[in-house]
């Protein structure tokens, strides 16, 4: 197995637009404080998988808390969904733009860590897709290295099944997530990419750039 890198990233994938309620609240939502806020948002997942995420999969180390709850990373671009959302022929999402107007926003994991550690925040991860019933959570570091199968994660072909389901593995943060350690933010079109740089303004604002590789 891969080592864990020295500084492991984290991805969240969204609409672009939804980047002006993200700036406006500073944070990114779970989807279940996304419904509690009734927040008007572009939809880009599986409505059955959200379904589920919320009513019927629990992190397990955290007792009485659903998927559903907490805001999802993966620890890699170019991920499974947004190979999906690129296709555009799910019969399970409405979703029908394709992968350009998604947006990859980065952060640090062990910076993530701390921040949720601060400030009494739960978080986890899951060695495979949080959105299965055999999903296994953890909530120390320490058994990062021996949960997260790093070439896997990493890996461009993911036809294999075993590698599909390790590439899916996520970390996850209760009810929300700061803009502000948010360190990066990658697109794949020039256009995109200035849309982006207007949405952000005069704020003081992370790295905007054109991640061809972090696209299919």
């Amino acid at each position: 197995m891969v080592k864990i890198p020295k500084k492991p990233k984290i991805y969240h994938i969204t609409h672009i637009d939804n980047l002006n309620n993200i700036l406006r609240d500073e944070v990114l939502w779970s989807d279940a404080k996304r419904l509690e806020l009734g927040l008007d948002c572009e939809i880009v997942g599986m409505s059955e998988i959200k379904r589920r995420r919320l009513e019927e999969h629990e992190v397990k180390c955290h007792s009485g808390t659903m998927v559903g709850e907490y805001v999802p990373f993966y620890f890699c671009p170019r991920s499974i969904m947004l190979y999906i959302l690129h296709m555009g022929n799910h019969p399970g999402i409405d979703y029908r733009e394709g992968q350009r107007p998604i947006i990859h926003l980065q952060a640090d994991l062990k910076a993530a860590v701390k921040w949720a550690t601060d400030n009494g925040i739960r978080w986890a991860f899951s060695g495979t897709n949080a959105g299965t019933y055999f999903a296994q959570f953890y909530d120390d570091l320490s058994q990062l290295n021996d949960v997260i199968n790093w070439s896997a994660v990493e890996v461009a072909d993911w036809r294999d099944a075993a590698i599909r389901e390790y590439k899916q593995a996520e970390f996850l943060t209760y009810e929300s997530f700061p803009w502000e350690l948010v360190e990066k933010i990658g697109v794949c079109h020039r256009r995109i990419k200035d849309q982006v740089i207007e949405k952000l303004g005069n704020r003081a604002s992370p790295e905007v750039s054109i991640e061809r590789d972090w696209y299919y």
